[in-house]
């Protein structure tokens, strides 16, 4: 039977449908955490604790493992594990992206350089240090703009700024989260600059992809049919078909295409973010990794198979069969999180569950936890999941199921 690792971090909302997914594929999952225990031979070859913030060392104690219980594909679930699946696939001769391209694409500034130099269009960008002054850092900056750290995703730390005083308070605040140990120690040294964007207007759309053998496959084109226009960037919902034109649909791909290609992408899942206003098409990223959150469960492929299903058997080199997307329009809400505060309850579910076109309401965060939205902050608070005939009954459905539902915050 055929063995993949999957490097799923102890936070990871994907753990559960990746297993699944081992199980339909008929594969042995390998479970590569970044949490004790440390390996033990009498796990039978089902659980490795790794130190992703350490690739070299993940990847010697991967290969020690392999030479125990070889492995056919290792796959990260999320971003935390991406370099890591890379450095580890290259040194057991498996199927991946290089190492070097995927440590590009998770690099903000150098996504935006190795863009520029393709001639793809894109936002006019700066780095700045976090130990600038802010004053003068402000001072050089294009309004409206876009700050953001380089590593971090969610919407974390991304907020926008239309004047020197919105851009000190915004450096301020993300300077405040680089200094969190926990996040200095995963950007190393990307915690120590800011990227500096031009604002680009228009909606967002998403397009969810692979890449085999550095060809891009389009599987799905997903609208985010709420503005986010800032001052914070918290996402709300995806809903798929896309409903913008054709053209431009085709306009993501070949941007998309474009950017795998520069960045020497060779194999394995994407995610690329878009801004499109009127007839044009900006790409804003194209990350080594499939859609976060619990948000891939609105897609279904062929006969119904799961987009996790579809990345392990590339992963494994095992024909895919059908990657055309269902006919049925469908759609997810994170949960968007009203204010920072400690969960107590969330009543109303009964209600949203029983909206027609709702097929489950999940909350992710436990009672007790706090909750912290973006730009801090970068858990959901639950998802909604919705299936209808047409993206605008899906997108009324999980509005709907998501007004029926009262949140409690202390």
């Amino acid at each position: 039977m055929p063995r993949v690792l999957l490097l799923i971090p102890s936070d990871s909302y994907r753990a559960l449908d990746f297993l699944q997914a081992a199980r339909h594929v008929g594969v042995q999952a390998v479970v590569g955490t970044d949490q004790p225990p440390a390996y033990d031979p009498a796990d039978q070859g089902h659980l490795l604790a790794l130190p992703f913030h350490d690739p070299a060392a993940a990847t010697a104690r991967i290969e020690e493992f392999h030479r125990t219980w070889p492995l056919d594909a290792v796959v990260a679930v999320d971003d935390a594990g991406t370099q890591l699946a890379a450095r580890a696939s290259a040194a057991l001769a498996l199927r991946s992206s290089p190492e070097e391209a995927v440590v590009a694409a998770s690099n903000k500034l150098v996504f935006r350089e190795v863009l520029a130099a393709t001639g793809l269009p894109g936002p006019t960008f700066q780095a700045v240090p976090v130990s600038m002054a802010a004053a003068a850092a402000a001072r050089a900056a294009p309004y409206p703009c876009v700050l953001k750290p380089l590593f971090l995703n969610a919407s974390r730390g991304v907020i926008r700024a239309d004047s020197p005083a919105e851009f000190e308070e915004a450096f301020s605040r993300i300077k405040a989260i680089l200094a969190d140990a926990e996040v200095a120690a995963r950007g190393g040294a990307l915690a120590e600059t800011v990227l500096v964007e031009s604002y680009l207007r228009g909606a967002e759309a998403a397009l969810e992809g692979t890449v085999i053998g550095g060809e891009l496959r389009v599987l799905a084109v997903l609208d985010k049919p709420e503005p986010l226009e800032g001052p914070f960037f918290q996402e709300t919902m995806f809903v798929t078909p896309s409903r913008h034109d054709m053209a431009l649909q085709t306009e993501m791909a070949r941007q998309g295409q474009a950017a795998v290609a520069a960045l020497g992408l060779l194999d394995g899942p994407v995610h690329a973010e878009f801004r499109i206003d009127g007839n044009q098409v900006r790409l804003l990223e194209l990350a080594p990794r499939s859609i976060g959150g619990n948000c891939a469960r609105l897609l279904r492929f062929g006969t119904g198979e799961t987009l996790e299903v579809v990345i392990l058997r590339q992963a494994l080199g095992i024909p895919m069969g059908g990657t055309a997307r269902e006919s049925r329009a469908a759609g997810v809400m994170m949960i968007p999180i009203p204010r920072r505060g400690v969960l107590r309850a969330v009543t109303g579910l009964g209600a949203a569950k029983r909206v027609p076109g709702i097929e489950g309401v999940d909350i992710t965060l436990k009672r007790g936890q706090e909750a912290v939205p973006p730009p801090e902050g970068h858990q959901y608070l639950g998802f909604i999941y919705a299936r209808a005939e047409s993206p605008l009954a899906v997108e009324q459905a999980l509005r709907a199921a998501h007004a029926a539902l009262r949140i409690e915050l202390d």
